[in-house]
């Protein structure tokens, strides 16, 4: 038992530390550097019609929210008896913690959206940066080649296979609203949760995707070595919330994913069987 805790423990921080391990391959080998300009480009461009689209009228309807929770906090406050008026600092504290809630999210769905479409998009230079660093990582590359019309309908496959999952966990989410008292809670882990797999099986597909596997082995994969996958997952979902800085860290977290396929995955699972003679 301490063993199998020792190990969840230790995959959790391990898994966290991968976007920074990127970032130092990245200063000690600053030509993959070159790999990045056009996504870099990409992503400037995405992150700017994102925040002009979402960011303003995301932050309009918090303003809203905002007003109208605190006329709500006004009216109860006016109904409470003297005796229960402190009861008034704990309203304005957890209206206070919703607002800067649903602000964290709006900036977390921003950023899951930009590494749903900065992954797509910049696909190309992404995977050869991957091929660079799987080079570095484990000193070979495997590759099943397949053809182009095969590549691309793969592609298309993957999307909208992660689509699938997306409208299965929504309609999910729905569902879970109904329940009284704990159905919105459990409805925010259920959204973090499947955005943190999508987020997973994007920053890792480069690798896995050269081996054409297919998308349930991918799924088993990432949830069969869940204590890493988890932490690498919500570490670059978190990264790819803050501001301006998320319109670098897709590449980060693209190498990031190909590293951890290196040192956790391979070994594991796609490493040739010694032979103990």
């Amino acid at each position: 038992m301490a063993n199998v805790l020792t190990g969840w423990v230790g995959g959790l921080f391990a898994g966290a530390t991968y976007p920074l391990q990127a970032i130092a391959l990245f200063a000690k080998r600053p030509k993959l550097l070159t790999y990045l300009v056009v996504p870099m480009i990409i992503n400037v461009i995405l992150g700017l019609l994102l925040y002009v689209g979402l960011v303003l009228p995301g932050w309009r309807a918090v303003g809203d929210l905002a007003v109208q929770l605190n006329g709500w906090i006004n009216g109860w406050e006016a109904s409470l008896p003297a005796w229960l008026y402190w009861l008034s600092g704990v309203a304005w504290a957890v209206g206070w913690l919703l607002r800067s809630l649903l602000v964290v999210l709006l900036f977390g769905v921003i950023g899951f959206i930009l590494a749903q479409f900065g992954t797509l998009l910049g696909a190309p230079w992404y995977g050869q940066l991957s091929e660079q660093i799987e080079k570095v990582r484990l000193g070979q590359l495997e590759v099943v080649e397949v053809g182009l019309v095969r590549d691309v309908g793969r592609a298309l496959g993957f999307e909208l296979k992660k689509l699938a999952l997306l409208i299965g966990a929504a309609v999910l989410f729905l569902l879970l609203n109904f329940l009284p008292g704990l159905g919105t809670g459990l409805g925010a882990i259920e959204g973090v949760s499947v955005a943190a797999l999508l987020t997973c099986m994007d920053f890792l597909d480069a690798p896995l995707e050269r081996r054409r596997l297919k998308f349930r082995r991918k799924l088993r994969l990432v949830l069969g070595n869940l204590p890493v996958m988890a932490s690498f997952s919500l570490a670059c979902l978190f990264l790819l919330s803050i501001p301006l800085l998320n319109l670098l860290m897709v590449p980060v977290c693209v190498a990031a994913g190909t590293l951890l396929f290196c040192d956790r995955l391979w070994p594991r699972h796609f490493a040739p069987a010694q032979d103990g003679n």
